[in-house]
């Protein structure tokens, strides 16, 4: 770590959900700084192929590694899924093996064991990580005795990303996927929402589903193993510099990213441009 100079903590998603992520991060760890990139430009990701995703992320990653960051959080499902193992094991050695990327489908995983009683435990997602099965493999790695149901929700981020969470247009799409997943295995008592836009849509979701079935939103599970994984690793922590700054990339309009991440974090907003 000797050649890392301090910098923020890079937050990266293909567009506004990882900031579902960053919110609970900065309430957990107000002290860091934090740089967070949104790829709406290109989003979303859920549908793309995994070469796609793979070079869209990598691009994400080189760009927040040149901006400071020494490390960085993967708060996209469908980057965790398709990405993140093949920048950690080929590229990182070569762009700089002191520096570090994360993702949050493996922290999720590891709480899944808390919440379902069951053991029958439903993952609604997008298409590109249904598809790449990673709930699946990995709660098999640690709960072979766990049940997991995985169900893509292709008209879930359109939703979120064109303001429509709170309207009644969005009911139909809502009650589909959870109609659908929840009736493919009635002994569902946990749906993990494996999208991290998915929390906008929380209220809709609980008119949906009976009352005893339990919720599990991503941002606590990653900001409290982020907390675990700093304390775990001092000689990473000292390399996070700590004014408590955000600033905000984004590949799209920052206009328009300002006005719907107001949403997201029910604050005001002001980010730059840059290409990817």
């Amino acid at each position: 770590m000797r050649n890392l100079h301090p910098g923020p903590i890079g937050v990266f998603d293909s567009g506004y959900g990882g900031l579902t992520i960053l919110k609970e991060i900065k309430e957990r760890l107000p002290e860091y700084d934090y740089l967070y990139l949104g790829d709406n430009a290109r989003a979303p990701y859920g549908e793309r192929s995994f070469d796609v995703v793979y070079d869209f992320t990598l691009q994400a990653v080189r760009l927040l590694f040149e901006r400071g960051c020494n490390l960085v959080i993967l708060a996209c499902n469908t980057a965790s899924a398709k990405a993140l193992r093949t920048i950690q094991q080929n590229d990182l050695p070569a762009i700089n093996p002191d520096k570090r990327v994360l993702g949050v489908i493996i922290p999720t995983v590891e709480a899944i064991g808390n919440f379902s009683k069951s053991d029958h435990v439903g993952v609604l997602a997008t298409p590109g990580t249904v598809k790449s099965h990673s709930y699946l493999i990995e709660s098999a790695k640690l709960f072979p005795n766990i049940v997991v149901t995985e169900k893509a929700c292709p008209m879930w981020v359109p939703i979120v990303e064109n303001g429509e969470a709170e309207n009644p247009g969005a009911d139909y799409f809502v009650n589909k996927y959870l109609s659908e997943i929840l009736s493919s295995d009635p002994n569902i008592d946990t749906l993990l929402l494996g999208c991290t836009h998915y929390p906008i849509l929380i209220n809709k979701i609980r008119q949906f589903i009976p009352k005893d079935v339990k919720i599990v939103t991503q941002g606590k599970i990653v900001s409290e193993s982020l907390k675990d994984y700093l304390l775990r690793h001092p000689e990473m922590e000292e390399v996070c510099s700590k004014s408590g700054n955000t600033e905000f990339l984004t590949s799209e309009n920052p206009e328009k990213f300002n006005t719907l991440a107001s949403l997201f974090l029910n604050e005001q907003i002001h980010a730059s441009r840059v290409n990817l």
